[in-house]
């Protein structure tokens, strides 16, 4: 058969490999049979490009060989209704429909390469598909419940049912290939069921609604049928699955947001009662549509175009034909910019599909002429590549890809001569959306006026040039860059780096635009070339990802932001350099600079990785990573800024710490129990296990950097075992769950390290077990510890896992420090290990001064703490109620145990030396001072230590 000459030479191995394997599939007869409807070319070419442009088409003709003749002999293969009759069971209703689904979708992709149904078409066949079975699994899971529970009923006795709302391409008819299915539930009134095991109507809808998410998009031995994002409803993922009618107007009247009227837009009733669903639109619509023409969403457009700009920054997405510039995203903000500013007062705008709608929109003289078919055209041409994205491997994607095989394979399969070919016809059609976007939804305002930057624009055009050397040099100690050549010999060197030179045309003009920006703004700082010295590591990082110059071009307070933090830090501008996407932190600044408490950052730790695929552990890692970098940035931020004082500095980053400690552990007991199953005696409510943070973290004094001493206590048996099909014994549970946290946390991934960790101060350090039971702890407190590991234990506290254990933890811990010792055998102790750590760490010399080991210094004061709360607790047991140093210190003037002034200097004295340490830290220089600082504050702790400890 002639039909391997259908694509091209580098393709035609891999087509008669193809078409071998499935004629094995389908048997000598089905395949003659299927050969014979091959004689001409159209067939023969449409099933060369599905073979070759779709694994997923190909992997279903292989396991249904009849599809493929049937696709030849028929226009359209139909969708075949689910008969509800003949399903009994979950299973059954699972298969069908995915059997449906597959089906449905191999048919879509063929007939979109053979050219044999246009994008709607397409669209409306994907739409229609997610309909039926959204119906059928409504249908069958109510009826499922009522015989359980009865029909559910408002208060008149009036039958009750679930209305779900389609949202985004599936409300608009428009769904495509492997896509996720948007969805928002509703009921119309509270109630009860009418059956014996009557229950609120509130509970039955949210089962039914998770039965029907269940059914739709888990994945079985068919595969699935739609993923289901329930994100948009009302408080998102922290809002109830399914509301009643007056609790979603009360919402919307309330607190509904501009993205969310955006997102109404496309709202259509897909399932359930349609008197009820009527109902529920025209109550939504005033929320939707005002009555006046509404100007204001102009701006809330912009803000959310910015807010997607920035994730595909972060998300390195430059070639996502939805999301990036030019793309479907702003063809449909085009429309749907006109809707909400017009759509109250124009009725015919509310259209939902957006081909009908551009066309109104230049009816009614608000495109212009030509426009909305340009417009059409480019949005067609958009999802026809979008289609074969997906239609690939059946995922859901839209980035173009970097390989060279799958980019031709591509050209082919949408009838391209080559991948060069469908790049620039890429090129021209996103072109077009972008300047129709840029005239509807302007661009930010420029960042400063042309004259503002007009002197730099000419020096950093001719940096290089010996010709205008001496200009050059003029202009910059002008400036207040000195010395001059110092900061010309940086310009130039960028200037004519390799790099520079292989940048594409507009990378280059970004580079362009924002240097003189930067030199304008750095020339307002006290020190301009510090300020180039430590942001220009920063521009070299993103050269070959320019869109973050964009993003400094277009938001003015960015660079001043930049500028300033940088000058301030190098250790902030070290971390802008190493993560570049830090820089979005910068859009806001009310947010860089506003403090978080602890539970702001759990909670926005934890909706950041709800975002995340559960089962993608190493995107789950990355998030973390990110979310910590971003944070401690903006810690970093407040604390130079001054927004935030020392201490709550160390708060910030001991709850940050805390936040992804608690995350990393429910990461990894997820994992380990998936593999091993959960232990004899534990749940997720209780998982019989905690962290114990031990020195700055558990002293609440983390700071930038810092690593995390860590102890890992369980209470479980261990003599049972895991409850999974590979069974392993309780306490080698717990010891891999611990190595998982570990791997977790230092594991360097391409954003690097979470955490250092540090276990060595468990009983026995490096030679005991990574998991102590909390009875083996005790007795090694009792039995086997030194004096330093109850000193260490002063600053000890449970910071993660089980709430029960870490309760009983404090207590033991309290317990052991309570304990009475003989104060003279405690100090000779405590003064003998102070004096070998000395020996070893001290780096104080005769003109400097080591803040943290010299003599008067920081460990000076953590010891008498230590020495105090084990030589007194038994006296007073709330000396011990706190860990960290300063509040131990004012425990002691409470009860009564230590002069408020003494007290008080060493408060003052333990803050002054914290304080620069930070400062230092954040300039990264060691935390050594010059001999003539802190001589008064050393003065006092050496006098105390004299007078607690001296011999």
């Amino acid at each position: 058969m002639e039909l391997f000459e259908t694509c091209p030479a580098d393709f035609s191995p891999q087509l008669k490999e193809q078409w071998d394997h499935w004629c094995e599939s389908a048997g000598d007869e089905l395949a003659a049979k299927t050969a014979s409807l091959l004689v001409d070319g159209a067939p023969q070419l449409a099933l060369s490009r599905s073979f070759i442009g779709s694994d997923f088409f190909y992997q279903q003709c292989c396991r249904h060989p009849e599809l493929l003749p049937d696709l030849l002999q028929r226009e359209d293969l139909g969708l075949e209704a689910i008969d509800l009759e003949q399903v009994d069971s979950d299973e059954e209703l699972n298969r069908q429909m995915r059997q449906l689904r597959n089906r449905a979708t191999a048919e879509a992709i063929y007939r979109d390469f053979a050219g044999q149904w246009d994008i709607p078409r397409t669209c409306a066949r994907l739409t229609e598909l997610a309909e039926t079975c959204i119906q059928a699994a409504l249908a069958f899971h109510h009826r499922e419940l009522v015989e359980r529970y009865g029909e559910p009923r408002d208060a008149d006795g009036n039958p009750q049912s679930l209305v779900v709302l389609g949202m985004g391409k599936l409300g608009a008819g428009e769904l495509n290939l492997s896509s996720d299915i948007d969805l928002i539930f509703a009921y119309p009134e509270p109630g009860q069921t009418d059956g014996d095991k009557c229950l609120e109507n509130q509970k039955f809808f949210q089962r039914l609604g998770q039965r029907l998410i269940k059914s739709l998009d888990a994945i079985t031995a068919d595969g699935f049928v739609f993923r289901v994002d329930m994100r948009l409803r009302p408080y998102g993922d922290s809002g109830p699955l399914v509301s009643h009618f007056a609790a979603l107007e009360d919402y919307y009247q309330t607190q509904g947001r501009e993205w969310e009227r955006y997102a109404m837009v496309k709202a259509r009733p897909v399932a359930g009662d349609e008197r009820f669903a009527a109902e529920l639109m025209e109550m939504l619509r005033p929320f939707t549509y005002r009555r006046y023409i509404d100007f204001s969403a102009i701006d809330a457009l912009r803000d959310m175009k910015a807010l997607i700009q920035r994730q595909v920054r972060a998300r390195g997405l430059s070639d996502n034909i939805k999301l990036g510039r030019g793309g479907i995203r702003e063809v449909e903000f085009i429309a749907q910019a006109f809707q909400l500013i017009r759509g109250g007062r124009e009725p015919a705008l509310r259209e939902r599909n957006l081909l009908k709608l551009l066309p109104l929109l230049e009816q009614d003289g608000h495109l212009e002429p030509g426009i909305a078919a340009g417009l059409a055209d480019a949005y067609l041409f958009l999802r026809r590549v979008e289609h074969a994205l997906q239609a690939e491997g059946d995922r859901q994607t839209q980035t173009l890809p970097a390989e060279d095989e799958r980019r031709e394979r591509l050209a082919f399969a949408l009838g391209r001569d080559n991948w060069q070919a469908l790049s620039e016809e890429l090129v021209a059609r996103r072109g077009d959306v972008e300047r129709e976007f840029d005239i509807v939804i302007a661009p930010p305002e420029e960042i400063a006026e042309p004259s503002a930057a007009e002197e730099w624009e000419g020096l950093w055009g001719g940096c290089d040039s010996d010709a205008t050397r001496e200009i050059n040099l003029q202009t910059l100690a002008g400036g207040g860059f000195e010395p001059a050549a110092d900061a010309l010999a940086l310009l130039a060197d960028l200037h004519g780096a390799p790099m520079v030179a292989a940048l594409p045309n507009s990378g280059r003009a970004r580079l362009d635009r924002f240097m003189p920006l930067l030199l304008a703004a750095a020339a307002q700082e006290k020190a301009p070339l510090l300020v180039l010295e430590r942001v220009l590591p920063l521009v070299r990082a993103v050269l070959r990802r320019s869109a973050y110059l964009v993003l400094i071009n277009e938001n003015p307070p960015v660079l001043q932001q930049l500028v300033r933090l940088c000058s301030s830090s190098p250790w902030i501008a070290d971390q802008l350099a190493r993560h570049p996407i830090l820089l979005d932190e910068f859009l806001d600044s009310r947010r860089l600079l506003a403090p978080s408490s602890a539970a702001d950052i759990a909670d926005e730790l934890r909706r950041e990785l709800l975002r995340v695929e559960p089962s993608d552990l190493e995107a789950q890692m990355e998030t973390l990573r990110h979310y910590k970098q971003s944070q401690s940035l903006r810690i970093a931020a407040q604390e130079v800024t001054g927004a935030l004082p020392l201490m709550k500095v160390s708060d910030s980053l001991t709850w940050l710490a805390e936040a992804i400690l608690q995350q990393s552990l429910r990461l990894a007991w997820t994992q380990v129990v998936e593999k091993y199953g959960r232990p004899a005696g534990a749940d997720d409510g209780d998982m019989r296990f905690a962290i114990v943070a031990y020195g700055k973290l558990g002293g609440l004094e983390l700071g930038h950097g810092s690593d995390l001493d860590i102890v890992f206590v369980h209470d479980a048996d261990p003599q049972e075992s895991t409850d999974g099909e590979r069974s392993i014994d309780n306490l080698s549970f717990y010891t891999r769950l611990a190595q998982r946290l570990i791997h977790i946390l230092q594991t360097r991934t391409l954003s690097g390290p979470l955490y250092e960790v540090d276990t060595r101060l468990r009983p026995s350090g490096n030679s005991g077990l990574l998991v102590t039971s909390l009875a083996a702890f005790e007795k090694y407190q009792r039995e086997s510890a030194w004096t330093w590991e109850h000193q260490a234990l002063v600053r000890t506290r449970s910071v993660a896992g089980s709430e029960r254990l870490s309760a009983d933890f404090e207590r033991l811990r309290s317990k052991l420090l309570c304990e009475p010792r003989d104060e003279q055998e405690l100090r000779e102790e405590v003064v003998a290990m102070r004096d070998k750590m000395r020996t070893h760490l001290d780096k104080s010399k005769d003109k400097n001064f080591d803040l943290k080991q010299g003599a008067g210094g920081i460990v000076d004061i953590e010891f008498m703490v230590q020495y105090m709360a084990l030589a007194w607790a038994h006296k007073a047991p709330s000396i011990v109620r706190y860990t960290d140093n300063i509040r131990i210190l004012e425990s002691l003037i409470e009860a009564g145990l230590m002069p408020a002034h003494q007290a008080g200097h060493l408060i003052d004295a333990y803050k002054a030396y914290r304080s620069e340490g930070h400062r230092l830290a954040l300039q990264q220089l060691p935390g050594v001072v010059d001999g003539d600082q802190f001589k008064a504050e050393r003065k006092t702790v050496s006098t105390n230590w004299q007078q607690l400890l001296g011999q």
